[in-house]
């Protein structure tokens, strides 16, 4: 991702001078979730231009870094290492802190004055109408242009990108064209990598001081802002219709714990809700409906490389243990990462996995009293799952079933995912709310099950959760 600063005027080099970055020699940075690289590709008497380059690791995201006890903070499907988002709002804070503050000791008149300066942002997710950009940043005095693309021109039906190249022209101090770019850039994108908690109300007063307390669309920025969490929206439209002000400005952003050494206690001082993972969300439900229905023993179908399974060996009132998947490589890869080699005899006694296909009869799938289809229908074609229901539901019979799935309708958060694609390329369907709902109610009616419905992460108002959860209990 990629955001450059440019200032037409005399004596234009001077914008090193209000950076604190020098013309003439590159730096790279190491920030939490990567490298910053800050450069100069043009410089002459009357024209300037700076750039940041963020360059992040996407492994690390998915992953977590190495050392890491924690998953990463996103799915594999994600865009967080290519586009505009608040990665670029951090990196801002954290390389350009002193100039957001306004302060500059050689050139402190010129840091004071409305420059001449244009901002480029490259990748800026805009979803929905475009018309939002003029209509956000027009007020604050700029000049918006922007350019998109189709997404394929083999098939110009599938329409243009969510994603802009945005160039803002005005006549601004820099810092309050950056502290612009760092409140604006996650009202675009809406999905902040770091924990929201009330510290974050603190930051947006205290960076939107001056101009967005009188801004028209000051509602619509604010609840975007927080990614639409109702309750710090409040506390800070409260505050600036109240004409409160902000805490004291720092140059230290939050960054997620999975990039720290540090214990979630003593980070969570600072930010009262912590940003979990998707995955392990998912993994937490599931993994407390098991303990829930009082089973001691569990199979993890289409276990994978075994994450449900790591969970499942640390509750010692699971006694017997399964996992079982189509693909041979796969079990392999859990074998090797639950480490079985090394697990005590106790341990090794609990655990057992085999290869099978979920959707034909296998005598080793029974005598479970629970087991656990996390993110697996969805792999199957829509055809096959009346015999994965006869084979699970119907011959082995477990009194528990827990079953997780992909909401569909919430692919509308994630700007890759436009015109039905899905979330991952294996994935044969991907199913609705109501659609979900149906195929649970008949499928435990058939069966004999009692069936209860949960959503898993972060809900939105319209969209619902990411992902969805039934369980089926067996009626008495």
């Amino acid at each position: 991702m990629l955001l450059t600063i440019t200032y037409h005027g005399t004596d234009a080099p001077d914008l090193g001078y209000l950076l604190h970055k020098n013309p003439e020699r590159p730096q790279t940075l190491d920030i939490n979730f990567g490298k910053a690289h800050v450069f100069y590709p043009e410089v002459s008497p009357d024209r300037c231009t700076a750039a940041l380059l963020l360059d992040i690791d996407p492994l690390d995201l998915t992953r977590g870094k190495e050392g890491s006890k924690n998953a990463g903070l996103f799915d594999y499907v994600n865009d967080r290492p290519y586009v505009c988002s608040s990665f670029m709002s951090t990196a801002i804070s954290k390389v350009y802190g002193t100039a957001m503050s306004g302060r500059c000791e050689k050139r402190q008149a010129l840091a004071d004055t409305a420059l001449d300066l244009c901002a480029k942002l490259t990748m800026l997710p805009c979803r929905g109408d475009t018309s939002w950009l003029e209509r956000v940043f027009g007020p604050l005095g700029y000049r918006t242009e922007f350019t998109t693309k189709t997404l394929d021109e083999a098939y110009p039906e599938w329409g243009q990108s969510r994603y802009v190249n945005l160039s803002l022209h005005g006549t601004v101090r820099l810092r309050d064209l950056l502290r612009h770019l760092y409140v604006l850039i996650p009202v675009f994108d809406s999905r902040k990598h770091y924990w929201i908690g009330d510290a974050e109300v603190d930051k947006l007063i205290s960076h939107g001081e001056g101009w967005l307390e009188n801004h028209p669309d000051k509602e619509f920025i604010t609840r975007r802002y927080f990614n639409k969490l109702t309750r710090y929206t409040r506390l800070a439209l409260d505050r600036l219709d109240n004409g409160e002000g902000g805490a004291e400005e720092t140059t230290e952003e939050p960054i997620a714990a999975e990039f720290f050494n540090i214990s979630i206690p003593e980070f969570a001082v600072n930010m009262a809700e912590p940003f979990v993972p998707l995955n392990t969300q998912r993994l937490a439900a599931v993994l407390s409906a098991l303990k829930e229905s009082g089973a001691q023993s569990v199979i993890d179908l289409g276990c994978g490389e075994g994450n449900l399974l790591q969970l499942l060996l640390k509750e010692k009132s699971f006694l017997k243990i399964a996992g079982t998947d189509v693909s041979a490589s796969v079990l392999e890869r859990a074998a090797e990462k639950l480490k079985i080699d090394q697990l005590s005899e106790t341990q090794k006694s609990r655990l057992t996995l085999f290869q099978s296909s979920i959707t034909y009869r296998d005598k080793r799938f029974a005598d479970y009293d629970a087991a656990a289809a996390v993110e697996v229908i969805e792999h199957l074609d829509e055809n096959r799952l009346g015999a994965f229901a006869a084979v699970i539901f119907g011959e082995a019979a477990p009194r528990t079933i827990v079953i997780t799935t992909v909401n569909r309708e919430y692919n509308q958060n994630y700007p890759g995912l436009v015109n039905g694609r899905f979330r991952h390329g294996d994935h044969r369907f991907e199913w609705t709310r109501v659609e979900f709902r149906a195929w649970a109610e008949k499928t435990a009616s058939r069966y004999g099950y009692d069936l209860r419905l949960e959503e898993i992460g972060d809900r939105d108002e319209q969209f619902g959760a990411p992902t969805q959860m039934g369980v089926f209990s067996k009626c008495s």
